[in-house]
């Protein structure tokens, strides 16, 4: 007997890397997997390859049901037909992992607007249309799981990511409200922001000639996802959680930690006498931090 026994999820970017660790950790606790993959290359672009039938067969040898999808999450209608592949073959849908993503690093003033709408459009739309398509039955039946795939470079900022940062920052502000309009119909929002070495960090290791070390795995990812998705995590909604080399972690929302007051207002110079003195001593460090492993851009 598994965790997910029955239960029916959907994978996004599941046909490569984290999104296939998460597919096949669901398999093996029994649930039924839809594998979305367009399989294409880490820009975006398209390729030969069929990685999705891949991760279907592998998955089917486990003993459990799965399917592949070749919809891109950024056209509406093709997620919502992904959504709906779910259901005409397994009769339901409970559960959504939103992992596509593509990567075309730039920094500000060599990103083209092409750069920053293409990375965008599969991260932050293509949550936010898989969701969508996805919530309405969830609620209908009264239980579901819905967790989104962040990334530190949204949460702390990393260089030469505007537009990846900027939409895994998006999916964190939409998990935060759909965890309150969703949890009183026993639906659950999470965010997740991974790590490990895939397609994405390959050139580094390149570059440098080291193997991956072994909290790079993909995979060490996935039981905790698995088990978000789980009728045993009905209480955790709203949050943002991660994995740093061999432990998993949870992040502090975003809130005022500190206030500068006075009645009536301030004006210009005391706010300059008291900057210092009173928020300065909270100015945070930006940026992500990496001990001893990579970020997967993710």
């Amino acid at each position: 007997m598994g965790i997910l026994d029955g239960r029916v999820a959907v994978v996004t970017g599941s046909g490569r890397g984290i999104g296939r660790e998460f597919a096949l950790s669901m398999a093996r606790e029994g649930a039924n997997i839809v594998i979305n993959d367009v399989g294409v290359s880490l820009d975006g672009q398209g390729t030969d390859e069929d990685p999705a039938a891949q991760t279907v067969n592998d998955i089917k040898a486990l003993g459990v049901g799965a399917i592949a999808s070749y919809g891109s999450v950024t056209d509406y209608d093709a997620a919502g037909a992904t959504i709906q592949a779910a259901i005409d073959e397994f009769g339901q849908i409970d559960i959504l992992v939103n992992n596509a993503g593509i990567v075309r690093d730039r920094s500000l003033l060599k990103m083209t607007p092409e750069d920053f709408d293409a990375v965008v459009q599969v991260h932050m739309y293509g949550t936010f249309n898989m969701a969508q398509h996805a919530a309405g039955h969830m609620k209908e039946a009264g239980y579901g799981r819905i967790i989104n795939v962040t990334s530190q470079a949204g949460l702390r900022g990393n260089f030469g990511q505007t537009n990846y940062g900027a939409a895994k920052a998006a999916i964190m502000g939409m998990t935060f409200i759909w965890s309150i309009e969703l949890g009183k119909y026993g639906v659950t929002v999470n965010a997740m922001s991974p790590a490990g070495a895939t397609r994405m960090t390959s050139a580094l290791f390149e570059r440098t000639g080291t193997a991956p070390p072994p909290e790079s795995d993909p995979a060490l990812n996935a039981p905790l996802v698995t088990w978000i998705a789980s009728d045993q995590a009905g209480h955790v909604n709203g949050q943002i959680l991660g994995r740093t080399d061999f432990a998993y972690t949870i992040y502090q929302h975003p809130k005022q930690v500190a206030y500068m007051y006075q009645d009536g207002g301030m004006d210009i110079a005391t706010v300059g006498e008291n900057f210092d003195k009173i928020l300065g001593q909270h100015l945070q460090h930006v940026g992500m931090s990496m001990p001893g492993g990579m970020e997967h851009k993710k």
